[in-house]
């Protein structure tokens, strides 16, 4: 791969995964709050460690496992980094089912944002559609339905891919939903041991890690690359939930970047699973240009709000 696309594509997955987890910061920004400092010291340290090493560097690995399990978890790992030709061509044929879940679990994401969560518009017709926000459960079940239908005649695994994808986004927005609450309970009584935060923190960033990852797929079956990228962004991440939480929290229209961002990415890596041919430079070029975009509608709004003070 030549160098300037491997800078490219390390760029949008940190920008990627810096937008996509605004969320998890704010969480943990509000939970370290009621922390005393030896806890804080603990997730900054230790809390990345996991963050970074063990969620965001594992689930990659284990999902090119998944694609190719002869190879046994040793020969994974040896193979991941030696990029043996051999190796990645039978990764690539084996990965429409990855792309398929992928796929459909960031497309499920993005319209469950769009119809049912509280949101700053962004654009006009996001407050039509959140009003109309019924239709969630329908739109999402005509679209797996429709791509288990052409999965079928095409490839019976992407038909299997996209169920999975499907299951497990309503697993995760389950969970999600269900920390939310436990967050208020939290925030509100204060009665939880430091420990108990911590290992809830831990909790919530490993399943926000997962959007992290699955998107990582649309810019690259190059988990060399993945590790590099999601790590200067859990890394960045991290950084911006200790000391400047409240200042991205002003920039009202990132988190509309990141779902835009994913659900493109949720169409690119469709796209690809039945086979469409995206250059290797668009999936990057996208997610920067939506972000770049909903930074600066933010960035110039702030600046509005602030003059008029």
């Amino acid at each position: 791969m030549d160098i300037l696309l491997i800078i490219l594509t390390i760029i949008g997955l940190s920008l990627f995964e810096i937008v996509s987890s605004i969320d998890n910061a704010v969480i943990n920004a509000d939970v370290l709050r009621t922390m005393s400092y030896k806890a804080r010291r603990w997730f900054t340290t230790w809390g990345l460690f996991i963050a970074v090493f063990l969620i965001r560097g594992l689930l990659p690995f284990l999902i090119v496992f998944s694609l190719h399990p002869s190879l046994g978890v040793i020969g994974t790992f040896t193979a991941v980094f030696n990029q043996d030709p051999a190796v990645v061509q039978a990764i690539e044929m084996a990965a429409p089912p990855l792309l398929a879940a992928g796929g459909v679990f960031l497309i499920f994401l993005f319209f469950h944002w769009l119809f049912m969560e509280d949101k700053h518009y962004g654009l006009r017709a996001e407050k039509f559609i959140h009003e109309k926000s019924f239709w969630f459960y329908a739109v999402v079940s005509i679209i797996l339905t429709g791509v288990i239908w052409i999965g079928i005649n095409s490839n019976p695994l992407i038909a299997f891919g996209a169920a999975i994808g499907g299951s497990l986004f309503f697993i995760v927005n389950g969970f999600r939903q269900n920390a939310e609450e436990k967050e208020k309970d939290l925030l509100k009584k204060g009665k939880m041991s430091d420990i108990s935060k911590l290992l809830y923190l831990e909790v919530i960033d490993a399943s926000f890690s997962i959007d992290g990852v699955l998107g990582a797929f649309a810019f690259t079956l190059a988990v060399p690359l993945i590790l590099i990228g999601n790590g200067i962004g859990a890394v960045v991440l991290r950084q911006i939930t200790v000391s400047n939480i409240d200042n991205i929290k002003k920039y009202k229209y990132l988190k509309n970047g990141a779902m835009y961002s994913i659900g493109a990415l949720g169409i690119i890596m469709l796209g690809e699973s039945f086979g469409a041919h995206i250059p290797v430079w668009f999936s990057p070029i996208v997610t920067i240009g939506v972000l770049a975009y909903f930074f600066y509608k933010s960035h110039r709004e702030l600046k509005l709000e602030e003059a008029k003070k």
